[in-house]
């Protein structure tokens, strides 16, 4: 399937009552896109894919130049892997962290290698969780645990009585 679009996402298959959460999934590898939106097939979340760090910036309105208006993006939570070319997960964490309208939005690292220096300074950098690739179905209650509800404003996982 070929990706002619910056980003692009994939539909939820589940109807939600209040909005849909807005995951932004961040890897250079298109298969990792794809594990990342299976994770989330069966929750109310809407996956969308950057290829990249920079693109990630520019989704997010954080580019240089650019100017974020919270009210008008929707992000629930971040996925970024860790080793990318151009900017490292590490660094786009920093970039989001450091911003005021964007610093509450959860960020969880993915990465193939187990490097403790790398987990910590990831963790101490706001990173909500660190987790190895391959992912694994069993992940996804830990992801979706970090979402941010768009409507209470509030960190929590999904209502699984719906």
């Amino acid at each position: 399937m070929a990706n002619t679009s910056s980003f692009s996402s994939s539909p939820s298959t589940k109807f939600n009552f209040y909005e849909k959460p807005h995951v932004l999934a961040v890897d250079d590898n298109l298969i990792d896109h794809k594990v990342i939106e299976r994770l989330f097939i069966n929750s109310t979340c809407k996956v969308i894919t950057a290829e990249n760090g920079k693109r990630a910036l520019e989704y997010l309105c954080l580019a240089d130049g650019q100017h974020p208006n919270h009210n008008d993006l929707k992000v629930n939570l971040i996925i970024t892997d860790y080793s990318m070319p151009g900017m490292t997960g590490y660094e786009l964490l920093k970039r989001i962290k450091e911003s005021p309208t964007m610093k509450e939005i959860p960020v969880v690292v993915v990465s193939s290698e187990n490097i403790p220096t790398r987990i910590n300074q990831c963790m101490q950098g706001g990173a909500q969780e660190f987790l190895l690739k391959p992912l694994q179905l069993s992940d996804a209650t830990k992801l979706r645990c970090h979402i941010k509800k768009p409507l209470q404003g509030g960190f929590a996982g999904e209502d699984d009585h719906a």
